[in-house]
């Protein structure tokens, strides 16, 4: 997590959120170059050709995690992702309704989370930030910023008991 001097939050998931994702292309890929350095191995060109493809699409799939940013602001939470082409998606922080925290057995090993963020945003209801370090209070930093938005916007919530 680093904090700019205005106050806006910068996650990036974490390195290690890429071997998570994409571990049985990765053990894949790794079979079919030891299958194609192998003597006597048939279709060993085809087999060395599908391996650099493979390792081709992991390359760019590794960039787009290591590009792919969450800026928390005081006002909104902003998605950054792309490669080639960049995009943003937005989700105003007073619409958060709800949070989430996820862990799968191999983010439990290498102590990192995913942290889903449930908004009334029709065009995003759900952000997933994946690749989170397990010790980090995410929830409770974007909590804290929902409140105060929903305060400065005067946006008080009635429940039914």
């Amino acid at each position: 997590m680093q904090t700019t001097h205005y106050g806006t939050l910068v996650i990036r998931p974490h390195s290690m959120q890429f071997v998570i994702d994409e571990l049985p292309l990765l053990l894949l890929c790794l079979a079919g170059y030891g299958c194609a350095g192998m003597e006597n191995f048939v279709n060993s060109g085809m087999l060395s050709g599908a391996s650099v493809l493979c390792s081709l699409c992991l390359l760019y799939r590794f960039i787009y995690l290591r590009r792919t940013e969450y800026l928390i602001s005081s006002e909104q939470i902003i998605y950054r992702h792309g490669v080639f082409t960049r995009s943003c998606d937005y989700m105003e922080l007073y619409r958060v309704v709800d949070f989430r925290e996820h862990r799968s057995f191999l983010q439990q090993l290498s102590g990192l989370k995913t942290v889903s963020v449930y908004s009334g945003d029709r065009m995003t209801p759900k952000l997933d930030i994946c690749g989170v370090e397990y010790r980090m209070d995410l929830v409770g930093h974007i909590r804290e910023r929902v409140e105060n938005a929903k305060q400065q916007k005067r946006i008080y919530e009635i429940t039914n008991r």
